[in-house]
């Protein structure tokens, strides 16, 4: 349990980190580092940066997955967790384009790479220092708990943006903005310690003893393992894309297309993210009970269906609608979230499990993740007034999730990964 802690407040740290950036590309960066007298470029090219951020991942993940195999999870988590604070301080530490012109965006895209390479090594190292402390039959729960860092970072970014938001609008874009990247300094010294204090996996432990450690990891991973890095990297779709929809993109759609208040759309996201902290443990705890592709095939099926009542209800721009009709969304994908991190290792020996995982949720991540807010500002742009490709798209994402959970279901089926139902007749009783 004590790995399993130290993993959900490590990623906490990473993630808050991470989504300080996403909130901070729909409210201001745009106008700071990129301005124009046309909002929607400066938007456009405010989550360009965003994106940018992504590009790294997967080249991030298959490096520290190399060494992650090699030298093991924890060593390369501290390094990740001292990248991703540097890169975040290092931001809130920037002159605008109005001081230094073009080397401000410049160097803002430098420092959003960084935080790429630093998110791209700590998911995969995260999910295997909790599942493999794990008491047998419980990986998928153990492994969920990295999974909580991401709303509760969330939590922590959206106080941050709440408390600077309520300053006069000239003190926020001259200098608040900048405040919730500066405390990002501050958790860097907390993450560092409490993950000083954890041990290395015993599953790595036991591989190194028994000198079973690949020579190159990565290598061999693409060359035996592809095709469950391509199932994976789809199942995961709509629990990394459709956060940054719901948590990105809605703070850009609703304060320009719908004029509602900064202040009222994070109020409204703030008690989604509570939501969504709560909902999760349950949601891996049933997947346990039920079995893991079983829930997550029905949890993306659902998935696909709930932009629909979402949008309706967010156009109503009331406050307890917006927080009901997201709150439905987000539960439903964050459902996936929690349990496909789980899910995924079994595809993976040992021996290539931090590679394999860390490239196909990378591989994801970057595709699908990173250019989510930029494809829904077009189509809001493009169709304005509309909701409903808004809401397509939201359904084509959960769709991909759908195929690559069965896909990997049977991959797993066929090839004796594990007896889904033997595991889940022993823990039932």
């Amino acid at each position: 349990m004590r790995a399993a802690l130290a993993a959900f407040i490590g990623t906490t740290v990473e993630f808050y980190d991470f989504y300080t950036y996403a909130t901070a590309a729909a409210l201001v960066l745009g106008d700071i580092f990129f301005p124009s007298s046309n909002h929607f470029l400066s938007t456009l090219a405010s989550f360009a940066t965003f994106a940018v951020g992504f590009i790294a991942r997967p080249l991030s993940g298959a490096v520290f997955g190399h060494w992650g195999d090699k030298l093991g999870r924890k060593k390369m988590l501290l390094l990740t967790m001292f990248l991703m604070g540097v890169a975040t301080t290092g931001i809130g530490l920037l002159p605008s384009y109005a001081s230094i012109g073009v080397w401000a965006p410049v160097m803002l895209i430098v420092l959003r790479i960084v935080q790429g390479i630093a998110v791209g090594g700590e998911w995969g190292g995260a999910v295997l220092m909790s599942s493999e402390h794990a008491p047998k039959g419980r990986k998928t729960f153990f492994a969920s708990f990295p999974q909580m860092g991401s709303p509760a970072g969330l939590l922590l970014s959206l106080i941050s943006f709440r408390l600077v938001t309520s300053l006069d609008h000239a003190d926020f874009v001259a200098w608040g903005w900048r405040l919730p990247f500066l405390a990002s300094f501050v958790l860097l010294i907390v993450g560092l310690v409490i993950r000083v204090g954890v041990n290395e996996s015993p599953e790595f432990e036991q591989m190194k003893e028994a000198r079973q450690m690949a020579k190159a990891p990565v290598r061999e991973v693409l060359t035996s393992h592809w095709y469950p890095i391509l199932l994976a990297a789809a199942a995961t779709t709509i629990g990394s894309a459709g956060f940054f929809f719901t948590n990105t993109f809605m703070i850009s759609y609703v304060t320009t297309y719908l004029s509602m208040p900064k202040s009222l759309i994070l109020d409204c996201l703030f008690l989604v993210t509570i939501i969504q902290l709560l909902s999760q443990p349950g949601s891996a705890m049933l997947s346990e009970r039920f079995g893991e592709a079983r829930f997550l095939t029905g949890a993306a099926i659902v998935s696909i269906l709930t932009p629909y009542p979402m949008f309706m209800l967010v156009n109503t721009q009331s406050p307890l609608a917006i927080v009901v009709g997201i709150s439905f969304a987000v539960v439903v994908l964050s459902a996936i979230y929690a349990v496909i991190a789980g899910f995924m290792t079994y595809a993976f020996p040992t021996h290539l499990r931090y590679s394999g995982i860390s490239i196909a949720y990378q591989l994801c991540c970057t595709i699908a993740g990173g250019t989510t807010p930029l494809i829904g500002t077009m189509l809001a742009q493009r169709y304005q007034g509309e909701w409903l490709p808004l809401a397509i798209f939201f359904s084509l994402l959960a769709a991909v999730s759908l195929a690559g959970i069965a896909g990997l279901a049977r991959y797993q089926g066929k090839h004796g990964l594990r007896d889904e139902t033997r595991d889940t007749v022993a823990r039932a009783t």
